[in-house]
């Protein structure tokens, strides 16, 4: 008897070190998957649009659309790929109970975030056409002008971490559900920039 109620201690005790509340498992997880499985479908349709009318149309882009500038969004790709290992590098120092790594690379992603942004922002104010120019400029900024939303939201999520983080005993080893959400929805707004890139920009 006493060996079986240790055994259920110790059951209670590994679902709490692994996020879970109170001896139950944690499911928030699920959720933020969910929510991106979700999401990812809005993406799936405006890429499966941009690839109907490439398809349908005679000339794509039509013409007199002026050719886009890849120096910027080649960056921009640069810096949010390099952000998202940048990003990972806060996680591992949590997991060491590192809260200054954590603030320190989160800090640093954050900031090639907003980079990115303003580097989206001068390509908007010097783009040779506007929203309703023709379809594939309608198109290109839907697209863009989406994604740019979803780095904002994330931006948001890494200075919400870092103001949490400020709060001792609010993140750890055993606590970091807010870290691996924000750092998870990242990668994805990573991932769907790098599709984004190859058919608006590349193909």
């Amino acid at each position: 008897m006493q060996s079986s109620t240790v055994k259920e201690s110790q059951i209670v005790v590994d679902s709490q070190q692994e996020g879970g509340h109170h001896g139950h498992p944690d499911y928030r997880m699920y959720g933020v998957f969910i929510f991106l499985i979700a999401d990812s479908m809005t993406f799936i349709g405006f890429f499966a649009a941009f690839l109907i009318y490439r398809a349908i149309m005679p000339v794509w882009p039509p013409e007199g659309t002026p050719e886009l500038e890849l120096m910027i969004p080649i960056a921009n790709t640069i810096i949010l790929v390099a952000s998202s290992f940048i990003m990972h590098k806060g996680q591992a120092a949590l997991k060491k109970n590192d809260i200054k790594g954590l603030q320190f690379w989160f800090g640093i992603t954050a900031a090639m975030g907003i980079a990115f942004l303003f580097g989206q922002g001068y390509e908007y104010f010097h783009a040779e056409f506007g929203l309703t120019t023709n379809l594939f400029a309608s198109c290109f900024y839907a697209l863009t002008g989406f994604h740019g939303l979803h780095v904002t939201v994330g931006v948001l999520l890494i200075l919400s971490v870092l103001w949490r983080s400020r709060t001792e005993g609010h993140y750890s080893s055993d606590s970091h559900f807010g870290v691996e959400a924000a750092e998870i929805y990242w990668h994805f707004v990573d991932v769907i920039w790098l599709v984004l890139f190859v058919l608006v920009y590349l193909l």
